[in-house]
């Protein structure tokens, strides 16, 4: 293989032999100059490999252009033409308008783009020199007008670029200084020099049970698909190969735990255990917490560390699983920790485990950031001594300098708070500890199997008995006074209500301003009559304290709350709460707060004040006022929102995913977590020689998919 290259300060090219490699720099590609090279760096690209993995984001048809007499409103189009007037407006001072009308063969369409006045000089040279530009956007449509605002748009050249017309054109990802037809002209250099040496990644038997094209047809197709069904082969077969690669890799971090020999074995007398909480808790257990307890004890008995995720609606009672979990470890003489992402939650679970431990003869300590220093030291030296068994707090119990005696046990509340360091940190306080992760919010299955392969899954499924159902109703600001007329009937009865105060933006001294402002036009014109209180979070914790014993007391009647109260307060009396601006919520967040009543045993209601502007908005009003279910709730979620947002890749551990999408793609995430699990059964180290590709293909990925495990 020969490769031209010019030897610096030299105008004469050299030729030299060289070995063609996919991790070789940009440079080796023609037409990647230093400046392509540095735009490209911008999207993380800085090998042919990243380049040729740089999938478009979406594909125009060229072949058929939309007529402008064809258009409906609304709907997404490409259109090409010719340019025939530019112009610039200012409708008001610092707001240039420039629109540009090109010709449809005899129809017009008017491109139309704000605050970009630089634009108009190039399009007037385009419209000199009668070159067209293809244009893509959302199309809005006046009797027999039609424009596209805010497109994208390029210009096709005068020397026959075969890449952007007449074909099936990919889009991509692009950025600032490198334009879409620069960036196909790279790409397909690239696959011309370099699409031999792709080698396959997939084992034969795989590619044929799943009748998937082969990984050079799919990478060039990708990018330069003859057809349709073309593209579609393509797709599903990267899709295939990046969910089979993230399924291997959990598959194996799954086999390591089982075959882990280091860990502790905690006591697993069941009856033992639930005798014990029989005679701490007031309420017998569920059927679903007893079917998680057989379940946690079945893995700590084994000597292996457990490594398990129990989900559980809002109100399902996961605090009495994990309970029964620090028993086992207690009773074995070891110690466990419960590592919650705030103070208000570390606070209302230790009060919660105090008042059913201690009586036990148990003691439970609380360590977070605000205890004053002396107190800290006292508590670092009870645990670190062993002779306190359980430890509840935020992060400070991963902090240098508190260590356990014996540590058994961590259990993770609300995971998704908490990034995958920090888990690891708790984890490594102790000899393998087993670990136990809860979620409130339920996780749909598809980031179940995505995002937590590796862990067991117990499902809390129903609720304990005596948990009223909520009634939810959306109600516009207009109605806001009939809303508030029943939240007096309500304290007329002697109940208790939260309000929620409106979502200002991620600013909790705001937060704080609103709440304030909210609870006194409560207190003073709303509901004068009754006691109101304030919970936000810029108190102080002794503050915070306070006002929860206070409310909890029915000292108040009204408490008026941020999101602090999301999680954490336990008030059986209170069985409604209204959120003010509810359209400026999260699903989740929404479900959340309504989790906040429907506790003891009286009718509760959660009533959204909301005016939604969007259908995103409009959607999630429609979703909670139809179900309490969470598990549906949180699947409605993340089709609103997309895998990337549902949690937050970069804390969630979300791996990045190329092409594959854990929504539309389901079907295939399944197929590849059986394919996974085959492969890992027969092959634990996947190094047989079938298997290099694969094995080649975890290594280029595996600093993400760290990312997607707990331990």
């Amino acid at each position: 293989m020969t490769q031209q290259q010019q030897e610096p300060g030299s105008t004469e090219p050299v030729i030299r032999r060289r070995q063609l490699q996919l991790d070789d720099p940009l440079q080796y590609v023609g037409g990647v100059g230093p400046q392509a090279a540095a735009a490209l760096q911008k999207l993380g690209i800085g090998t042919v490999e990243g380049l040729l993995r740089h999938y478009p984001r979406r594909w125009e048809d060229r072949t058929r252009f939309m007529r402008a007499s064809d258009v409906r409103g609304g709907e997404y189009i490409t259109v090409c033409g010719a340019v025939r007037a530019v112009s610039t407006s200012f409708p008001r001072p610092r707001l240039p308008i420039t629109r540009a009308l090109i010709d449809d063969a005899g129809s017009a369409i008017t491109l139309v783009w704000f605050n970009q006045p630089y634009l108009e000089k190039n399009l007037r040279a385009l419209s000199a020199t009668g070159r067209q530009v293809v244009a893509y956007g959302q199309a809005r449509r006046n009797g027999w007008s039609v424009e596209i605002q805010s497109p994208e748009w390029e210009a096709i050249g005068d020397d026959g670029d075969t890449l952007s017309t007449n074909r099936i054109v990919p889009v991509y990802p692009a950025t600032e200084g490198l334009r879409q037809g620069r960036i196909r002209r790279i790409v397909d250099t690239a696959l011309r020099l370099y699409l031999p040496h792709i080698e396959e990644s997939l084992p034969a038997d795989v590619i044929a049970r799943h009748g998937l094209t082969d990984l050079q047809t799919a990478i060039r197709s990708i990018h330069f698909p003859e057809c349709d069904a073309d593209l579609e082969r393509a797709r599903r077969r990267l899709v295939f190969e990046e969910f089979l690669v993230l399924q291997v890799a959990l598959a194996l971090r799954r086999h390591a735990n089982v075959a882990a020999e280091r860990g502790v074995a905690l006591c697993s007398d069941v009856a033992a255990v639930e005798a014990k909480l029989a005679r701490a808790l007031p309420f017998a257990l569920t059927g679903a917490q007893e079917r998680a307890i057989r379940e946690i004890a079945a893995d700590v008995q084994t000597g292996r560390p457990m490594n398990r995720l129990l989900q559980g609606d809002v109100g399902s009672g996961k605090t009495v699983v994990a309970l029964a979990a620090m028993l086992m470890a207690i009773e074995s003489g070891y110690q466990a920790a419960l590592m919650a992402p705030t103070e208000i939650l570390a606070q209302q679970h230790a009060i919660s485990l105090r008042r059913i431990l201690e009586p036990l003869g148990l003691t439970v300590e609380l360590a977070v950031g605000s205890l004053p220093e002396r107190e800290k030291a006292e508590v670092r030296g009870r645990i670190g001594s062993g002779k306190s068994e359980i430890a509840v707090g935020t992060h400070a119990l991963i902090q240098d300098g508190f260590e356990f005696a014996r540590l058994g046990l961590a259990v993770i509340d609300e995971q998704h708070r908490f990034g995958v360091l920090q888990r690891q940190a708790l984890r490594n306080k102790g000899t393998r500890p087993h670990v136990l992760v809860m979620s409130a919010t339920p996780i749909p299955r598809t980031l179940t199997l995505t995002l937590y392969g590796d862990l067991d899954v117990s499902v809390l499924d129903e609720l304990p008995p005596g948990r009223k159902p909520i009634t939810t109703h959306w109600k516009p600001p207009e109605k806001r006074g009939s809303v508030y007329d029943a939240a007096r009937r309500l304290l007329q009865e002697g109940r208790q209500i939260y309000v929620v105060c409106p979502l200002v933006e991620e600013s909790e001294k705001l937060q704080a301003k609103s709440a304030t402002q909210l609870c006194k036009h409560i207190a003073e014109e709303a509901l004068p009559e009754y006691r109101v209180g304030l919970l936000h979070g810029q108190m102080r914790p002794d503050e915070k304290d306070s006002v929860m014993a206070r409310f909890k007391a029915h000292e108040l009647d009204v408490l008026v709350a941020t999101t602090v109260i999301e999680v954490g307060i336990d008030v059986p009396n209170a069985c409604a709460i209204i959120v003010e601006d509810a359209h400026r919520f999260g699903l989740a967040q929404l479900h959340q707060l309504r989790g906040r009543v429907g506790r003891g045993k009286h009718a509760s209601y959660c009533v959204l004040i909301a005016d939604p502007r969007t259908d995103d908005a409009q959607a999630r009003m429609d979703i909670l006022t139809a179900t309490t279910d969470g598990f549906r709730i949180a699947e409605e979620d993340l089709k609103l929102r997309g895998p990337g947002e549902f949690f937050g890749t970069r804390q969630s551990g979300m791996p990045e995913l190329a092409i594959a999408n854990v929504i539309d793609d389901l079907d295939v995430l399944l197929e590849t977590r059986e394919t996974a699990k085959r492969l890992v059964e027969a092959d634990p180290t996947i190094s047989r020689p079938e298997h290099r590709g694969l094995h080649r293909a975890l290594a280029r990925s595996s600093a993400e998919l760290d990312l997607a495990t707990i331990s």
